[in-house]
This record gives C-alpha cells, sequence and structure tokens, in this order.
C-alpha cells in the first residue's frame, strides 16, 4: 500500500516539476505565432519533435510556410540556423564539409558544412540523389559526422527538419527506407482555413511587412527540457498499448484484422515503439502534464507510423493508404 502512495507522490512531484519548467513551450508558440497563422499541428509537432530528440519530415504542397516555421523556430531560440537547398547536383561535401589543400601549409585543412548547426532545414530533400541523403544518415543517427579521417560532433541541440513537395515526381529520388526511418514524426500538411487565408494576406500586405520572432529561449533551456521529458511518467499499460499498435502493423491476424493483411507489405520496426514513447512523453510535456494518458498516443500515432508502414500495390490500387490502415489498428487495439 505504501508503496502505491509513493508512486502517488511521485507523479505529484514530476508534475509539479513539469508545470514550472514547460513555462517556455509559451513563450515559444507566442513567438511562432507572430509570424505563423494557422498551422498549430506543424507547429506543435515541430515542439515535440524538439524535445524528443528527433527529427521531423513536412510533407506538403508549395507555400505552406514549411520553411519559414524552421527559420522562426530557430530565431526563437538563440541557435545556429542553416538551409541546405536539396538539387540533383548537390555533393555530400556540399552537405557535410570537406578537406581543402593548403598549399601555403602543405598540409590539408577541414572546411565544415551547413550541417553543423542546431537546427538544419534539408528543402526539398527529395531533389537531391542517394549519396547525398546518405551522408545525412550518420548525422541524424549518430549526430556526428566523418570528414576524412576525423569524426566531429554536432552540436546540441540538433535537429534536422526535412521538406519534401508530394506534388512533382520528375527529378525527384524516393528517400531510402533506412532514411525515413530516422524521421521521428512525418507530418503532412494541409491548406489554411479561409480565416486563416485571409490574415495570411493581411500581414503579407501589411506596411510594417514581416513581424520578427524575438529570441525568449536558449539551447541550455532545450537540453534540460529534454532531461524532463524523459522523467515524464508512463505506466506500463500504455507501453503495452504502444507495443500492441506497433505490433498490429506487422501481425494484424493477432488483432482480429486479417482483412488489413493483403495491403501491408511490411510493418513499423522497434524505432517506431521508442519514437512513439518518446513523442507521446514530449506531447504530455507541451500539455503540462507529467504522465502520459492514451489519448497522447493517439494524438501522435499517425505522424510517427504514416512513414514507417509499406503498403501493397494492391492497397495502392484501392486506394488504402497507410492512414486508413492507423485508423483501422487504432479501432482495433484495447485502450487502456
Amino acid at each position: 500500500m505504501s508503496e502505491v502512495v509513493s508512486q502517488e507522490v511521485d507523479i505529484r512531484a514530476i508534475n509539479e516539476q513539469i508545470q514550472k519548467e514547460s513555462a517556455f513551450i509559451d513563450l515559444i508558440n507566442l513567438e511562432m505565432n507572430k509570424v505563423i497563422i494557422g498551422q498549430k499541428h506543424m507547429t506543435e509537432r515541430l515542439l515535440v519533435a524538439l524535445l524528443a530528440n528527433g527529427h521531423i519530415l513536412l510533407e506538403g504542397v508549395p507555400g505552406l510556410a514549411k520553411t519559414l516555421a524552421i527559420k522562426t523556430l530557430s530565431e526563437t531560440i538563440k541557435a545556429d540556423f542553416s538551409r541546405i537547398q536539396f538539387t540533383p547536383d548537390l555533393l555530400p561535401a556540399d552537405v557535410i564539409g570537406t578537406m581543402i589543400y593548403n598549399q601555403k601549409k602543405d598540409e590539408f585543412s577541414i572546411k565544415k558544412g551547413p550541417v553543423f548547426s542546431n537546427f538544419v532545414l534539408a528543402d526539398e530533400i527529395n531533389r537531391a540523389p542517394a549519396k547525398v541523403q546518405s551522408a545525412l544518415l550518420e548525422a541524424m543517427q549518430e549526430r556526428q559526422v566523418t570528414i576524412g579521417e576525423q569524426t566531429f560532433s554536432l552540436p546540441k541541440p540538433f535537429l534536422v527538419l526535412a521538406t519534401q513537395n508530394p506534388v512533382e515526381q520528375e527529378g525527384t529520388y524516393p528517400l531510402p527506407e533506412a532514411q525515413v526511418d530516422r524521421f521521428m514524426l512525418k507530418v503532412i500538411l494541409d491548406y489554411p482555413k479561409k480565416e486563416e487565408e485571409k490574415l495570411i494576406i493581411r500581414q503579407n500586405l501589411s506596411v510594417n511587412g514581416f513581424t520578427k520572432p524575438n529570441a525568449v529561449v536558449t539551447p541550455q533551456d532545450i537540453i534540460k527540457g529534454r532531461e524532463t521529458v524523459r522523467k515524464v511518467y508512463m505506466d506500463e499499460k500504455i507501453e503495452k498499448y504502444i507495443v500492441d499498435i506497433v505490433f498490429a502493423t506487422r501481425t494484424p491476424e493477432d488483432y482480429g484484422l486479417e482483412e488489413i493483411k493483403p495491403y501491408i507489405n511490411f510493418g513499423a520496426s522497434p524505432r517506431a515503439s521508442i519514437s512513439m514513447a518518446l513523442a507521446a512523453k514530449a506531447y504530455a510535456f507541451i500539455q503540462r502534464r507529467g504522465y502520459v494518458i492514451p489519448e497522447d498516443i493517439r494524438a501522435i500515432c499517425k505522424d510517427v507510423l504514416r512513414h514507417r508502414i509499406g503498403i501493397t500495390y494492391e492497397a495502392e490500387a484501392e486506394n488504402i493508404s497507410s492512414e486508413v490502415l492507423i485508423d483501422r489498428i487504432l479501432n482495433a487495439v484495447e485502450v487502456p
């Protein structure tokens, strides 16, 4: 009995700590809202990825403020920002850096590339060939870069935000599965609502021009926030719920979902389970809560899984997307 009471007190203590330490979320949102109109889902997911130490892939037609969002986020945090425009003629050295021969000193020196920043925007990532995309792999996973024989650690926090345009197919290269899996979240952006679009027009035509966001948070605050996110309490029942959802993508027949088996080519990897748990903790932190509830899992589930489920040609022919399959899984898996 005393164990149960101490656990309750523990959760209360975590809750109080998070109430205090998540105050900077409001400051970031306030600055982001000065520049970004609508797109609440995108800005919220950017913060989830940032606090969960993950990377994020944004997909949407041009002009939906994808680039503006990450630039604004980096400006609200006193952090370094670099933008890499991915093109078919880009080389790995253009991303990570290269060795340059110095004739005077008769030696090679290292010139670091734009990946050495806190925030890296990989714009239209699917426009560059596989060798350039693979140059990002080590940076994203190991948080380090190897140039020649030397290995360099990347700055903290480090966040890759990649955008891709789903409309054009010519001159684009589909991302390798290994790389797609390294993005914690894949967010699909939609057009703004009518009222939001009116505000966007007004903002862009105003005499004063764009409002510049203020730097309200330091990288140290983000690193501290990440440590607190890991303290968010997650019950065993929630862990089981995550595992059940992920396993339902691999063996749907075990969850009474035989009808979706022909549509799934491969299920989500263990990285999906880790990402879902971390993203749910970060989501709870943003909601100023010290514990994870099933609604947190359901809120971030699609963003974590949509790019990790391989669908078959049969599913494509019948116009069944991975999102439709995730909906069926969420309806079938028992909620704790």
